[in-house]
């Protein structure tokens, strides 16, 4: 049985992954606006990955017992000053993720709930690899700027694809 801090801090960090799914489909609505195809996929595959993330600490949540209640989500923000900016502030928003997943862990240890603990360090861990492929992205904007080379960085990041993880 999951504890009800537990089950309620669980709750919020769901709210949190489907607004950084509405984020980066926002992000992927912003980059074909832009005439950037390839940025909207890297971002619709983000938008995957978040919903992904949600749905596992739902299905994690009802099978310990507790409760999933889903609550508003707010708009995120649909306008950035070029793509430089709209991937510096969402790896920014990553920074926030990988804080709030090392609360829950910092919680669920505090609680001395060893099932959320295990079950957490797969977001610890995936949280690393998150900052990592956003910061990668930062990097290169930073090196392209605006001209041909946004557009050889965009035909790169038309090739990810969402790869469903096996961890259950």
């Amino acid at each position: 049985m999951i504890s009800k801090r537990m089950e309620k801090a669980f709750n919020e960090q769901i709210k949190w992954e489907y607004y950084s799914a509405y984020l980066y489909l926002s992000l992927s609505s912003y980059f074909t606006s832009l005439g950037l195809p390839g940025f909207a996929n890297w971002m619709d595959i983000q938008f995957q990955e978040e919903q992904f993330h949600a749905r596992r600490m739902f299905d994690y949540v009802n099978e310990k017992g507790g409760r999933c209640i889903l609550q508003a989500i707010e708009a995120p923000p649909s306008v950035w000053k070029a793509p430089l900016a709209a991937f510096d502030f969402a790896l920014k928003h990553e920074y926030q993720v990988t804080k709030r997943i090392n609360d829950l862990m910092t919680l669920a240890q505090k609680e001395n709930d060893h099932a959320s603990a295990i079950f957490l360090q797969w977001f610890v861990s995936e949280q690393v690899e998150e900052e990592a492929s956003f910061g990668d992205t930062v990097n290169k904007l930073k090196l392209v700027g605006d001209g041909s080379g946004l557009f050889m960085l965009d035909r790169e990041l038309a090739t990810r694809v969402f790869v469903q993880s096996t961890v259950a």
